[in-house]
């Protein structure tokens, strides 16, 4: 076949182009794929009290623990007004997703104690925090429109965060450990602050942070500050090297380390537990043997005689001890015994005549 000058060069540049372009299409998808944004599907949009629905998701952490809750007062574009308190917390579930990030839960429909609309939260409880919320509808629900947006201010911390408390002796014991975190914050923005709720979490090694909400009654006014007490529990037992962590939204504002003792009072009453009961066990023990071990004959008659006799009766008095008589008594001993018939003695004068004197 006959070629061309320059036709070789021409066909390669023309393959370069093409290879560059089927490469810049595949490239992002390549990119979505491995960065899917966690998303969430309702098998109903809207349903009533009593009902299920059926809620998939897909893109979320290999593994990861989720929260399913119908909350009301929310959209998807505000999220959930008022945190959790605004949604049916006692219907929820929990879901672990599979390796893939995927999971499938069944939901049952319940009234959030706020007003729709309403959503489907779907949200991580341990690790990093992801959510989304999917629009629904509970049939026969109230129905109110939401507040008007506004500046919702922004909290900084001013101080250093505290732990304020005293373990008492019920903790030494086991009781969990409790604390209030005391810390101050400013409201930097143009709107007032109320009755903010804030995020505790509680970490113990290399584990997440548990998440908590607290509630905090009051209002921070534009360029104010407010000295703030909330509440921060650890679990029966609890001891070691703990981090207390204060979120507000998807901010961390401070961090305080709590070195919890070792309740000492429940090592010290197993120890005394594994003592007493052995000994307990060793005396009940012997009292059952004693009582049906075999007696001997006699043992058994003079118990019971003992049993028959009258306590007031009292015991024989002892026999008379057998003194040596004159005429059982060795003769050495009999001649040194002095006579029965012996006379008196005299007095000195009639012993001396007597004698010759």
């Amino acid at each position: 076949m006959r070629q061309y000058p320059g036709s070789g060069s021409r066909t390669t540049t023309t393959l370069v182009l093409l290879l560059s372009v089927l490469l810049a299409l595949v490239a992002p998808t390549a990119q979505a794929a491995d960065g899917d944004a966690p998303s969430v599907t309702l098998s109903k949009k809207e349903a009533g009290k009593g009902g299920e629905i059926t809620v998939k998701g897909g893109g979320w952490r290999s593994e990861a623990l989720l929260m399913l809750l119908i909350c009301g007062r929310s959209t998807p574009e505000r999220g959930v007004i008022g945190g959790t308190n605004s949604c049916a917390n006692a219907d929820g579930r929990a879901v672990t997703t599979d390796k893939k990030g995927a999971f499938s839960k069944k939901l049952p429909v319940a009234e959030p104690p706020e007003p729709c609309p309403c959503v489907v939260h779907v949200a991580t409880v341990t690790g990093e925090q992801a959510l989304v919320d999917a629009v629904f509808t509970v049939a026969g629900h109230p129905t109110a429109p939401l507040p008007p947006p506004a500046d919702e201010g922004r909290l900084a911390v001013l101080a250093t965060t505290r732990l304020e408390g005293e373990s008492s002796l019920l903790t030494w014991f086991g009781a969990p450990p409790a604390r209030q975190l005391v810390f101050t914050v400013g409201n930097l923005g143009s709107a007032a602050m109320e009755d903010p709720v804030f995020e505790i979490g509680t970490a113990h090694g290399v584990y997440a942070p548990q998440w908590e909400e607290r509630q905090w009654r009051g209002t921070v006014a534009p360029g104010s500050k407010a000295r703030i007490k909330l509440p921060v529990e650890l679990s029966a037992g609890a001891h070691g090297d703990y981090q207390v962590s204060l979120r507000y939204g998807t901010k961390v504002l401070a961090e305080q380390p709590w070195g919890v003792s070792r309740p000492w009072g429940v090592t010290l009453f197993w120890v005394l537990l594994c003592l007493v009961v052995p000994a307990a066990v060793f005396r009940i023990g012997m009292a059952v043997v004693d009582k049906v071990r075999p007696r001997p004959a006699g043992l058994v008659a003079r118990h019971a005689h003992r049993t028959r006799t009258p306590a007031a009766q009292a015991p024989p008095a002892p026999a008379a001890l057998p003194w040596f008589t004159q005429d059982s008594a060795p003769p050495d001993i009999r001649r040194s015994a002095p006579p029965e018939n012996r006379p008196p003695p005299t007095t000195k004068g009639q012993a001396w005549t007597r004698n010759g004197g």
